[in-house]
């Protein structure tokens, strides 16, 4: 006599009940202090040069002493401005490369999370994490509540995450 129609009894509950949402392809989802430490992590690699563009541009003061406006210009160096510009473009844009080719960003990598299809559980590539950055506008266009979504979805995930599909998974 053969078993094959009797199923195994789940597994038992972990103790206090609550078991973590799982991705059916790469495991535990990450949760929103996850992503949003990532996110301040990404953040961080940008700021000190946008922090530098800013103190190195040139900057125009409009004075009105009794009816008379005056307008000078300050004495920024544009030439290092631009610079920051670019160096803190080259990062944001090896960061895409990096979060589109391998499912991770700086901050991703450092937290242990993965950016992945919900249907193949692989890395969404170069073009749609850009696309997936566009569609976070919808996100910030209703008072920042997409991004907020994670707390609360089942899947955890944003609104961009919704259109595209995609997940943010953490290393069990």
């Amino acid at each position: 006599m053969s078993d094959y129609g009797n199923m195994p009894p789940p597994p038992p509950s972990p103790p206090g009940g609550y078991q973590a949402p799982q991705d059916a392809v790469t495991g535990t989802l990450a949760n929103w202090g996850q992503r949003a430490g990532a996110y301040l992590l990404d953040l961080a690699l940008v700021l000190p040069f946008s922090v530098l563009n800013f103190i190195f541009s040139p900057k125009t003061v409009e004075t009105n002493v009794n009816g008379v406006l005056n307008t000078t210009q300050s004495g920024g160096n544009f030439a290092l401005a631009s610079l920051m510009s670019l160096i803190g473009l080259a990062i944001a844009i090896y960061n895409r490369w990096y979060l589109g080719g391998k499912g991770q960003s700086f901050g991703k990598k450092t937290l242990g999370l993965n950016l992945v299809s919900e249907s193949t559980g692989r890395p969404i590539g170069m073009l749609m994490a850009f696309v997936r950055d566009l569609a976070h506008t919808i996100d910030g266009l209703i008072c920042f509540v997409g991004y907020l979504f994670p707390l609360w979805d089942k899947k955890r995930q944003t609104i961009a995450d919704k259109l595209l599909s995609t997940l943010v998974t953490a290393k069990a």
